[in-house]
């Protein structure tokens, strides 16, 4: 027990976002002791270490909004994070493909945000110069994109974790212990884990697909709810991945809440295609058929679910008629690249996203971090809040340094 050890603040969920703040903050406040608590036995396990690894732009996200700052600031500061100390990643660039005309609208919204957001060097390609950069696919035209890139998301987790530990070693990362409760008292705040209790100044959730329940703990009045979504991924098997160079995206559906199934160069060489999107029946399961009965009693006992699902029957039913058909997955891939056959790609593994969900079935588009008495809860973080973390981490120490006169 660790119950008379006094932290100043401890961070909950050892995602990446957990990490940038723990070390933003301790690097802003070289003083203070942090303690930074993660359930698995190792950081990064869920939606960090199981995304698609890659360094977004800023090309998609409504100008002025949270998830447009954070993700240009944050992809800056990442790449000059990830020279400076070793971590494997690359600014490959990426085409975004239009295959019909229906798109180009959609295309040139996008790109329009992509210059009010500042995305770096992006231009207009037609199909030639497209097919240049990546010569198997087959569209009218696109965008470039220079600035988008790969990263390894686990292994910075790690250095970030490992910079606070050298920042301050009175700090301490603890694994393999799930939060359960958080009494706050005038003096202090308790935080009780399956293992122990820690005395602690304040308290920063960063929980990825537990935010909504950690903060009901907390007492938060939360309307909205989190809802877990799994993505597919396949690979290209050897003799089909050099039909991808880099990174290829199709124009999204503004219709539907996901980017659509994409290519992407991960660090180590591997070509990954997807991910589809399905509600998953398990906020931790990674399988098709993962299951766990408070989970789905929870999901679908939920008026936004059954919302969700209604505003987009025909959306959800390809997405799972996709996830069990390795035939109707390729055809969503070769509308880019309409050579690839079946024997060219191979089951990956799986993602899972948390999205927060309004009762009317509408998700939650942008980052939402509040302020609670004596927390700070991040409760909702999707995509691209890996790129996005050390910007995070920055708005969250400010937060800190208000709400908990830390100067």
């Amino acid at each position: 027990m660790e119950s008379e050890k006094i932290y100043d603040i401890t961070i909950v969920g050892g995602g990446i976002v957990g990490a940038a703040t723990a070390y933003k903050i301790q690097l802003k406040y070289p003083q203070l002791k942090l303690l930074l608590i993660e359930k698995e036995e190792q950081l990064a396990n869920h939606q960090t270490g199981n995304n698609s690894g890659v360094i977004h732009s800023g090309l998609y996200y409504k100008p002025g909004s949270a998830k447009a700052k954070n993700c240009v600031d944050g992809r800056k500061q990442l790449v000059g994070f990830a020279k400076k100390y070793g971590i494997k990643h690359d600014v490959c660039g990426k085409v975004v493909a239009a295959v019909d005309e229906s798109e180009l609208p959609f295309m040139d919204e996008i790109f329009q945000n992509g210059l009010a957001n500042q995305t770096e060097g992006i231009e207009k390609i037609n199909a030639n110069q497209l097919k240049d950069i990546e010569p198997y696919v087959e569209s009218i035209g696109g965008i470039w994109v220079p600035c988008t890139g790969i990263i390894d998301f686990r292994a910075t987790t790690e250095k970030l974790a490992e910079l606070v530990l050298a920042r301050q070693p009175k700090s301490k990362v603890v694994l393999g212990e799930r939060v359960e409760n958080c009494i706050h008292q005038v003096e202090k705040s308790r935080v009780i884990t399956s293992k122990n209790e820690y005395n602690t100044e304040h308290v920063i959730f960063c929980g990825g697909l537990q935010a909504d329940r950690l903060a009901k703990k907390d007492n938060v009045k939360l309307n909205e709810k989190v809802v877990g979504f799994r993505g597919d991924y396949y690979n290209l098997t050897e003799q089909a991945k050099g039909k991808v160079k880099n990174l290829i995206y199709p124009i999204p559906n503004p219709a539907f809440p996901f980017l659509g199934v994409h290519f992407t160069r991960m660090v180590n060489g591997d070509i990954e295609c997807g991910p589809n999107a399905v509600l998953t029946f398990k906020r931790e399961g990674y399988g098709k058929t993962d299951f766990n009965l408070a989970d789905t009693v929870d999901a679908l006992s939920y008026s936004g679910t059954w919302n969700l699902l209604f505003n987009h029957t025909k959306f959800a039913i390809n997405e799972y008629r996709r996830a069990f058909s390795k035939k109707l997955f390729l055809k969503t891939l070769q509308r880019l690249i309409p050579s690839l056959l079946i024997e060219d790609i191979e089951p990956g593994r799986a993602g899972v996203r948390a999205m927060l969900l309004k009762e009317d079935g509408a998700m939650q588009d942008d980052f939402r971090i509040e302020f609670n008495g004596k927390s700070i809860h991040v409760l909702n973080a999707p995509s691209p809040a890996a790129t996005a973390c050390l910007a995070i981490g920055d708005r969250i120490c400010e937060m800190a340094t208000q709400y908990f006169n830390l100067d």
